[in-house]
Parts: structure tokens; sequence; C-alpha cells
């Protein structure tokens, strides 16, 4: 049986500014799964930085408010809602409210350094 507190997974600052706790990577245990989960954050009025991964990518918002935005398209979310982030695609999510946002992460296949690119503003806004 393997069981992960989210209090025994060491908090961190990803590559694209949410704050992120590592649940699950099929590199880091000995369990037969494909995909990673990890448990992020975003500050009241901060917004992620802009990036895009090789794969695919869900999130689930577990509490606060925020506005997802995937290449041109922009959504309100909330506690409740799932979003699919299909590969490739240009994405980042703001905290539009007083307190954290906070949501899962999975990726499938399992995230790697190597499969994200992480833009900057002024290269997000030319493409």
């Amino acid at each position: 049986m393997f069981i992960r507190r989210l209090s025994d997974c060491k908090e961190f600052i990803a590559g694209d500014q949410s704050i992120l706790r590592e649940l699950l990577h099929p590199d880091k245990m000995d369990a037969a799964i494909r995909y990673s989960l990890a448990h992020a954050k975003v500050r009241p009025g901060e917004t992620t930085r802009p990036h895009r991964l090789k794969t695919a990518e869900v999130y689930y918002i577990l509490q606060g408010h925020g506005r997802m935005h995937i290449n041109a398209e922009v959504s309100d979310v909330a506690a409740g809602t799932t979003v699919y982030i299909p590969p490739q695609a240009i994405q980042y999510i703001e905290n539009v409210a007083r307190k954290d946002l906070v949501f899962l992460c999975i990726v499938d296949p399992a995230w790697r350094t190597a499969d994200e690119e992480i833009l900057s503003s002024q290269s997000y806004l030319s493409e």
C-alpha cells in the first residue's frame, strides 16, 4: 500500500511560479503509474507564467477562484471545476480572489523538465 500525505511533500516554486508539492511521480516511487500528480497553489492576485507542455494536463480546482487561459480561450474556474489542457497548448492561470487558488495537476505521461517550455510574456504575446 502506498499512501502519501500532502504534509510530507516538500513545497517548491515551479517554473511557472506556482507553489507545488509533488504527490506522485513514477520516477520517484515504486508504483506502476505513467502520470504525475501535484498539488498547486497560486497566491491571491498572482498569475502563473505562460507555459506549454508536450503532454496533456488536467487541473482540478480544490478551492478559490481563478481565470484559466488556454491559447486564446479564457474561462472562470472555481472549486469543483475540471480543466483539460491539451498537449502544446499555451496555458496560465490567474488567482482573481483574496484567498489562495488551490488545485491538483495531473500530467500524462508524467511531467518532465524537458517537456515544459516556460514563455516570457513578450514571446507569448507575439505568438
